[in-house]
């Protein structure tokens, strides 16, 4: 079992910056499978939405809409991810998971708010 906890979110008016943070834990045999993790975000009244992701190579996949403003990292443990958004609009005002895929399982964290003022 796999827990995700993140961190981060907050308000912040239009053209700023915020940071999430997503700490995987949980017993080695479910951590050091972990292949993949990254983010969704749900808007107001509409459907989650995939944002970015990072394999446990590195490799990332970041979505048009945010791409260029957003960038997905994280530590060498492969523990966790980091979303650094950048000029940041109305429109990304969402509620954001962390997830993260071990084996044939996605854990999900909690959600956080992200409030953009514009």
């Amino acid at each position: 079992q796999v827990q995700l906890v993140e961190f981060g979110g907050g308000l912040v008016q239009a053209g700023g910056s915020l940071r999430l943070s997503c700490a995987a834990s949980g017993s080695t045999p479910s951590i050091s499978p972990i292949i993949e993790m990254g983010w969704y975000r749900r808007p107001p009244g509409k459907q989650r939405e995939l944002i970015a992701r990072i394999s446990k190579f590195g490799n990332t996949n970041v979505t048009d809409s945010v791409k260029g403003r957003f960038t997905i990292s994280r530590d060498n443990k492969n523990t966790v991810v980091y979303l650094q958004m950048n000029a940041l609009e109305f429109e990304d005002t969402a509620v954001y998971y962390c997830y993260a895929r071990a084996g044939s399982e996605d854990y999900w964290g909690q959600g956080t708010q992200v409030t953009v003022s514009s």
